[in-house]
């Protein structure tokens, strides 16, 4: 995983970062939904947020999982589905990058 874009807490709060690091670990390791499922439900959420850098870190973790370009592209149709267009800039902006 890449450098948590919180890692700047940890010079304030060393513990907050740890627990935010342990959830993540937690909530993102395989169980009945696979590591890479939940990688993908997680970059469509930020792509719904209009959060570039969470959509790009997220489908660049979700490939390094077993993720396709093409199931990349289905969960982001999802994110464009339940919350507009709008999540469509911030999909483009941060696959322009990644791809």
């Amino acid at each position: 995983m890449s450098e948590h874009p919180a890692r700047i807490i940890e010079k304030f709060d060393p513990e907050f970062i740890k627990l935010v690091e342990n959830i993540s670990e937690f909530i993102l390791s395989e169980g009945a939904l696979s590591k890479k499922i939940k990688l993908l439900i997680a970059m469509a959420l930020d792509a719904s947020h209009r959060a570039v850098g969470g959509v790009k870190a997220l489908a660049r973790e979700a490939m390094e999982a077993g993720a396709t370009k093409e199931e990349i592209m289905e969960a982001l149709r999802v994110a464009q589905l339940v919350s507009g267009v709008g999540s469509i800039y911030s999909v483009a902006q941060a696959l322009k990058e990644l791809f």
